[in-house]
């Protein structure tokens, strides 16, 4: 992938041209680099990301009242997970009633 030095935009290519369609530059293209480029086919796939899943894990419960308008329940399952960015963890709780889903606000 290539990115335009004056706009900063992705060009695409045109024969032996790198094209960038937002300002019109053009840069030659270099095959050395371009073959040190890893394409989609040459990454790693780790499959799907985890979900969290209160219920799964050690069954632990607490005394937490269900934000579902139909539930009269007060214990939920809850797991702490680590924040994307990881500055902090985020407590998610599932209902032991109605199995409803939410997190710690």
């Amino acid at each position: 992938m290539q990115f335009c030095d004056e706009c900063s935009s992705m060009m695409h290519t045109e024969g032996d041209t790198w094209v960038c369609r937002s300002c019109e530059n053009e840069d030659p293209r270099d095959s050395q680099a371009e073959a040190a480029m890893t394409t989609q086919d040459g990454q790693r796939d780790d499959g799907a990301p985890a979900v969290a899943d209160a219920t799964q894990g050690s069954g632990e419960t607490m005394e937490e009242p269900c934000p579902a308008e139909d539930c009269d329940s007060d214990q939920a399952y809850y797991e702490m997970m680590p924040k994307p960015g990881g500055s902090y963890e985020v407590r998610l709780f599932t209902c032991v009633e109605c199995g409803n889903k939410w997190r710690d606000s």
